[in-house]
């Protein structure tokens, strides 16, 4: 008997082993759709690299992305206002060295060929409060929108708030778990603005992922560690971007960078997504 007691205890010690090795290798983000939320050309990318690329032009994309987290939607960044498809020549900057931003395909529309509705997303988050980034928020006026308190606080145009106050929100002091399980965390990286945040997901066969939001630019900019001049803090940015690269090192992570149109071109595309 004690023999077959102690091969009944081998037995089970395999079958958690398996089953703790099985969930280490899941998780509960089914899809994370990449989703085009606009093209540009930058007139001058110096503004994002001083010192370097002096009166260089660059095309750059803007990217939001949305996840499927059991039966919930999650929304990040919602990209320029869908309101520019209807702008034969694009939105023009009033800097001539910023981008240029056309709407090939609307937000709303890349949402309806997925089969999602605006309401459908429960919850959503912004990297920050530039408009490339919240030029949507209001096509899902329920939604609880994730947001640093350093971020909604920072005055807008003319110190108007930044975000509806009918809004639902809450007010973030750091990084945020976002369902409680690991899968998908709001990383505070403070430094374009004052409360910029990005993203890291975990999927269960890409495996983790930072979204970058504009902690980063493009690729170069990372490489080197450049900061650009309209930055709100040099040295917030500098350690946002290296808290990122300790992030990837520690879940052997990959970084997608919003607006690098390179990178972004080898990508799959919503309908497209990754799991």
């Amino acid at each position: 008997m004690r023999r077959i007691g102690l091969a009944f205890s081998a037995i089970a010690l395999v079958l958690c082993a398996t089953t703790a090795s099985a969930q280490s290798q899941t998780s509960a983000v089914e899809k994370l759709y990449i989703l085009n939320c606009g093209e540009g050309t930058a007139g001058d990318i110096s503004r994002w690299s001083p010192g370097v690329n002096e009166g260089k032009s660059m095309d750059f994309v803007d990217t939001c992305y949305l996840i499927k987290h059991g039966q919930d939607w999650f929304l990040w960044d919602t990209g320029i206002t869908d309101a520019v498809a209807a702008m034969p020549n694009g939105l023009a900057p009033a800097d001539p060295k910023a981008v240029t931003w056309r709407r090939p395909k609307t937000l709303a529309a890349q949402l309806e060929q997925i089969g999602v509705k605006p309401a459908d997303i429960k919850a959503m988050g912004v990297s920050h409060t530039h408009p490339d980034h919240i030029g949507n928020v209001e096509m899902f006026p329920q939604a609880m929108l994730y947001v640093q308190k350093a971020e909604y606080d920072w005055p807008g145009t003319n110190n108007e708030p930044r975000f509806k106050p009918s809004h639902p929100v809450e007010l973030l002091s750091g990084d945020k778990d976002v369902f409680g399980d690991g899968s998908v965390t709001i990383l505070s990286t403070p430094g374009h603005t004052p409360g910029h945040q990005s993203l890291l997901v975990k999927l269960s066969k890409t495996g983790a992922v930072v979204l970058s939001g504009d902690a980063v630019h493009f690729r170069d900019n990372w490489d080197n560690r450049r900061v650009p001049s309209m930055n709100a803090d040099k040295d917030q940015s500098v350690a946002s971007m290296q808290k990122i690269a300790d992030t990837l090192a520690k879940e052997k992570g990959q970084l997608w960078i919003n607006h690098d149109k390179a990178q972004r071109d080898g990508q799959k595309l919503a309908p497209e997504f990754y799991d």
